[in-house]
């Protein structure tokens, strides 16, 4: 499995209260049409470890494919890449992750 793991601030010129309204509606139906997806979500970043550090981050956004070729396939088309690009302003200290998970372990209860 493959997961990207985008971690952002928002830029100043940005209102967050209408980023996450469109960011946990549209945005995310997009996200989890995207083809191959299997999992996609959005998370508020509140705190961090150890006590007293501040995360360099607010918001963190994860999507999953089964395999690297269907990650690439979706990400890297250039339509896709031209559409990353011009929402990037939008974005403060923005971290782009390409993980391939080597082992799972779900304990769903």
């Amino acid at each position: 499995m493959v997961r990207l793991t985008v971690l952002y601030t928002l830029a100043p010129s940005m209102n967050e209260e209408e980023f996450v309204r469109w960011r946990t509606t549209e945005h995310q139906a997009e996200n989890a049409g995207m083809p191959g997806v299997i999992r996609t979500d959005f998370a508020l970043i509140d705190h961090a470890w150890p006590p007293g550090t501040q995360s360099p981050y607010k918001f963190m956004t994860t999507a999953e494919w089964p395999d690297m070729e269907s990650f690439r396939a979706v990400f890297y088309e250039p339509e896709m890449q031209s559409s990353l690009l011009n929402k990037l302003h939008e974005m403060d200290n923005k971290l782009f992750i390409v993980t391939e998970i080597l082992t799972e372990t779900r304990n769903d209860r």
